[in-house]
């Protein structure tokens, strides 16, 4: 008899994956049947917003649904991060994924989300790297220059950044670990307000994003004395890779990328990286980007769960170097 009864509740067990199974078949085969909603963690205007909206258009059309910008700014990215991580699993509801969000997984002592365990990699957008500015009456030309006057006076430069624990500031700290050099550090509310006190000379340097750093650049307002990124930059060519000038392995991007919750049936997952790659491998839409500063990726979904796997484990052991917390 109790043998009867493992065989009846093996039966049932089955039934239930085999209808499963079949439901999110079925659901793949007719998605998407309403609009798309896109959790952006930024709030309308900026630059993230603006990948999302150029992007989300064309792939949007592609889909036959329009993908609605959802914009939920706040608390690290954690608030869009939450609501998208609690949404059901059926690719109606996307997260623009971006490194403070693989900051924040060090960085907060406690979140409502896992980024690793609750979400499904669709694809890496584009990235955008920062320029190591200077103030113009730091007398130092170069990266090397910078580290040797920093090593000579401990502690006496200052830097700015975005907020404690954002990019910027690990940005910097990562580079002070990497080079052994002690800089302090002014943190601003907000990467904008930090701008024009490098410029007057309130405080030393700063870590700018390309698009911001350019126009300063240009004009001579500030000396930039490296690029983040892996390779240099066609909007500034002369300036070199922080690798290049005397960091070897330094890189730090601002990273944007498509999840969907854990959950998402593998084939709206696929769909969905499709017509995202897609989009971004349309002319007007690369010159669109690219004009913004962006790099473009557009990695498949196992290289984009490699890539954020690597930059929870880099940003980890920054955040405990630095001894950068929020409560």
């Amino acid at each position: 008899m109790t043998c009867v009864r493992s065989v009846r509740t093996l039966v049932r067990w089955c039934a239930a994956c085999i209808g499963a199974s079949l439901a999110a078949d079925v659901a793949a085969q007719t998605y998407p049947n309403r609009p798309l909603r896109w959790v952006i963690p930024f709030p309308p205007g900026g630059g993230a917003d603006s990948l999302a909206r150029i992007v989300g258009q064309r792939a949007g059309e592609a889909l036959g649904q329009p993908i609605v910008i959802d914009n939920r700014g706040g608390a690290g990215g954690n608030i869009a991060a939450e609501v998208a991580a609690k949404a059901a699993p059926d690719g109606h509801t996307l997260l623009q994924a971006n490194v403070a969000h693989a900051i924040s997984a060090s960085l907060y002592g406690r979140l409502p989300y896992d980024l690793a365990r609750d979400f499904a990699p669709v694809t890496q957008l584009a990235s955008i790297p920062f320029v190591l500015t200077l103030n113009a009456s730091v007398p130092a030309t170069s990266l090397a220059e910078l580290i040797a006057l920093a090593k000579t006076k401990p502690g006496a430069l200052n830097y700015a950044s975005s907020g404690s624990g954002g990019p910027s500031h690990l940005a910097m700290e990562l580079f002070k670990s990497m080079a052994g050099v002690n800089l302090r550090h002014i943190p601003y509310k907000g990467g904008g307000l930090a701008v024009p006190d490098v410029i007057s000379g309130r405080v030393q340097a700063l870590f700018m994003t390309v698009a911001v750093a350019l126009p300063h650049v240009t004009a001579g307002r500030v000396r930039a004395l490296g690029v983040t990124s892996a390779r240099r930059v066609p909007s500034l060519p002369g300036i070199p890779t922080m690798a290049e000038a005397g960091i070897p392995g330094y890189e730090v991007t601002t990273w944007f990328g498509v999840m969907a919750p854990q959950g998402t049936p593998p084939r709206i997952v696929g769909k969905l990286h499709a017509v995202f790659t897609q989009a971004l491998a349309e002319p007007d839409v690369r010159e669109r980007v690219a004009n913004q500063g962006f790099a473009i990726a557009g990695s498949s979904p196992r290289e984009f769960a490699a890539f954020v796997n690597a930059e929870l484990a880099k940003w980890a052991a920054v955040v405990k170097s630095s001894g950068a917390k929020v409560d």
